[in-house]
């Protein structure tokens, strides 16, 4: 059985799928990165936040988190891999899922740890500002323009 990819808006999702995402989030943000911050938020529980994560044999191998889905300015971010799917490309996967779930005329942002601004912008995501620090970590502010078709 192969990666599977599951999208589910506040409305849809089961508190048994996403249970595993929040774990997941906590284990690498908050315990592997030792970062504590509040992720609940509130904003996994908007009307227009978009939860979308990869799975396989009933293992969470990766998520992120799409806000104002159907937005002209959308946003993505909590994008995390589990550490056993890490180097399989799941984090891509999952990217290119949220860019075409925002839509082909979007502006996309989206806050980067700083040392993955090079790997964000291999999918089109340019630096949108200058450097700041999220919870001690150095990030990026960066955005990806609609594509032009012609």
């Amino acid at each position: 059985m192969g990666i599977t990819i599951e999208t589910r808006t506040a409305t849809q999702i089961t508190a048994a799928e996403l249970y595993p995402l929040l774990q997941l989030r906590v284990d690498v943000f908050v315990v592997e990165q030792e970062c504590p911050y509040p992720d609940l938020d509130g904003q996994d529980l908007l009307p227009d936040t978009l939860q979308v994560w990869a799975h396989e044999d009933g293992a969470v191998l990766g998520c992120i988190r799409v806000l104002r889905a159907g937005s002209g300015t959308p946003s993505i971010g909590r994008v995390v891999t589990s550490p056993a799917a890490r180097g399989r490309g799941v984090a891509g996967q999952l990217l290119e899922e949220g860019i075409a779930l925002c839509g082909p005329t979007a502006t996309i942002h989206l806050g980067a740890q700083a040392h993955l601004e090079q790997w964000y912008g291999r999918y089109g995501f340019v630096r949108a500002g200058e450097n700041y620090a999220e919870d001690g970590i150095p990030h990026v502010p960066m955005e990806r323009r609609p594509t032009t078709v012609g």
